[in-house]
């Protein structure tokens, strides 16, 4: 059955809309064979009026910027990959979702390292069937990483890049085989950085706090948290942390494109309010602007209809 309905899917690929089926790529593309595609993913919501983005405006920028750091160039502009967006949710009816759209290479790639060529790209539009937990507010275990996040100097860590996401496949897979669902990793210098997909907050004598852009991934989830506690007057501290900051804290959460505020329950062997009272707060308030009921925020959805 899954399989029936993902072949009446379409794919945007380059300017045309074709089967779920037929949008691949040679096993020896550059994307592939060589780890240099690039992706944004975001959530789609169904709007009073249809369809809408969360923050797709942001990410097509920070997709831009991906490509700028990593010294390629897209193939189509952001107005173009928007109208992508918006033409594979209507063909798929999408209501809630995710959009997730990949540039890459699709050229093969022996032995070449360096390209010329502009990038592929690649829309999908998914929608929410269960198994991908949209919005899953329920608590969350998590655990010190034995690894280590990727240093700026080695790799550009604010590049949605795919190759880096083998650091945060390391980094889960421990914590899974640990028994927790996320792992959070320290960054070189010792200070905490961020999960394998989620940005890390936590609340300490009711300040919020997180780590700092930087050594990152400057995450559009994380950017909204934090602008939605600014508005109700919680304070608000980017600031370098220790791994003992979460030996202390007061409350622990976590954000990514599908569950923009998720209770952290338990850090290693110690059990924690979740939500507790900033955490909750925060969780409300998302959940509000999520579904609709609060409007001074709908500048974060951008029409697909």
């Amino acid at each position: 059955m899954a399989r029936k309905m993902a072949d009446k899917r379409k794919v945007w690929l380059n300017g045309e809309l074709i089967p779920w089926g037929q949008a691949t790529v040679p096993l020896l593309s550059h994307g592939f064979s060589r780890g240099s595609a690039m992706f944004e993913a975001f959530s789609i919501h169904q709007g009073p009026d249809g369809p809408v983005a969360f923050r797709m405006d942001e990410h097509l920028k920070r997709l831009e910027r991906s490509a700028d750091l990593l010294g390629m160039e897209m193939r189509y502009t952001t107005d173009e990959i928007a109208a992508a967006v918006a033409q594979v949710v209507g063909a798929n009816r999408v209501g809630r979702g995710i959009a997730k759209i990949m540039a890459y290479w699709s050229a093969e790639a022996v032995i070449q390292l360096v390209l010329e060529s502009k990038l592929d790209v690649a829309v999908f539009a998914i929608p929410d069937t269960g198994d991908l937990h949209l919005g899953d507010a329920s608590p969350v275990s998590a655990c010190l990483s034995g690894w280590r996040k990727l240093h700026p100097e080695t790799v550009p860590v604010a590049a949605k890049a795919c190759a880096n996401y083998l650091n945060a496949y390391l980094a889960r897979k421990e914590a899974q085989d640990r028994g927790y669902d996320v792992g959070l990793l320290l960054g070189t210098d010792g200070f905490l950085a961020e999960g394998s997909i989620e940005s890390l907050f936590l609340v300490k004598g009711g300040v919020l706090k997180t780590p700092p852009l930087g050594r990152i991934l400057s995450g559009i989830s994380r950017l909204s948290v934090l602008e939605v506690a600014r508005s109700i007057g919680i304070p608000v501290e980017e600031t370098a942390l220790r791994a003992d900051a979460l030996v202390t804290a007061d409350e622990i959460f976590v954000s990514h494109a599908g569950i923009k505020v998720r209770p952290v329950n338990r850090f290693e062997g110690r059990v924690l309010e979740a939500p507790g009272p900033v955490t909750g707060k925060l969780l409300n308030l998302m959940t509000d602007i999520l579904d609709f009921r609060n409007r001074q925020f709908s500048h974060f959805f951008q029409p697909l209809a």
